[in-house]
């Protein structure tokens, strides 16, 4: 078996470090000076750290401690089997414990996609840890009815053609990732650095799952989840926030932003006009001069 070179090409120089827990091991990485303010950068499904790899050296090098896990399911950490094991909430106490070990103190998190509702978890269960919040695409609001979804996304809910799609195909990466959430093709090695972490059917059961269990509608244990957790949101209402919100997303557009800003009335937005769901790999140095700017405003 070939080994992989998780540097892909010194892209991601960063040492990794490991969390051990029930299902299995964790990695993240913690870069830049122990005493600096701590950002936390969270990722969502399929991606990995490597999201981040473009905005994590200009934070280490503005001084900050930069701490970024890869979910049980993603990146180099472990790859469960059971569905089980990767619900929603499991995600959350998970990372909820890697956090605590780490004693984090006047943290900035940093949530896109599922990271919102994983980090918002640990956010409001320990806000007195929290600094300032930073939202880019991502979600935590109980639907009030039926949510519209995107062809592929329904498709990869579907029984068996899920399976089939997701992991025969790998198609939440070939499809979603690098065809529907980007609008400019990847690289190779960027493509490689994404196809790495889940090489066999049963790597990519937490793919699955995190697709299956976007809620569709008011019901069920996402959205009671979602509901507690944007209850527990007004813990941190007075934090400074930052939106960065990609418009061309196909998956969480204006509604979802407008719900963001009733939350956080004071937070400056800033929109990107032609990003799609992935800002990231669209927009990083835009992301880091509104983030470097943001943080230099808290002192």
């Amino acid at each position: 078996m070939q080994t992989i070179d998780w540097t892909f090409g010194g892209q991601w120089p960063y040492a990794p470090k490991w969390f051990d827990t029930e299902e299995g091991r964790m990695h993240f990485i913690d870069a830049g000076p122990r005493n600096g303010r701590p950002v936390v950068l969270l990722h969502g499904n399929p991606t990995w750290g490597y999201l981040w790899r473009k905005i994590i050296p200009p934070l280490i090098s503005a001084g900050h401690r930069v701490v970024v896990p890869d979910h049980l399911g993603f990146g180099r950490s472990d790859k469960p089997s059971r569905p089980e094991a990767c619900t929603v909430e499991r995600h959350a106490q998970r990372l909820e414990a890697l956090l605590e070990s780490l004693q984090l103190q006047k943290a900035t998190l940093v949530l896109h996609d599922w990271g919102g509702l994983i980090g918002l978890y640990w956010a409001t269960r320990h806000h007195e840890r929290i600094a300032s919040l930073v939202i880019l695409n991502t979600f935590i609001h109980r639907p009030t009815g039926p949510v519209w979804m995107p062809l592929p996304l329904r498709m990869f809910r579907a029984p068996w053609l899920g399976e089939f799609l997701v992991k025969m195909l790998h198609g939440l990466v070939k499809i979603f990732l690098f065809k529907a959430g980007v609008s400019q093709p990847l690289s190779a090695v960027d493509r490689a650095a994404y196809l790495a972490p889940h090489p066999t059917r049963t790597s990519r059961t937490a793919a699955l799952k995190f697709a299956r269990e976007f809620p569709n509608g008011p019901d069920g244990a996402v959205a009671e989840f979602e509901e507690k957790l944007h209850t527990d949101l007004a813990k941190l209402s007075e934090r400074p926030a930052l939106i960065i919100w990609a418009k061309q997303d196909v998956v969480l557009g204006e509604t979802e932003r407008r719900l963001w800003e009733r939350d956080f009335p004071h937070a400056k937005v800033f929109e990107l006009p032609d990003a799609k769901h992935f800002l990231q790999e669209e927009e990083p140095q835009q992301i880091i001069d509104e983030l470097l700017e943001f943080l230099s405003a808290q002192g």
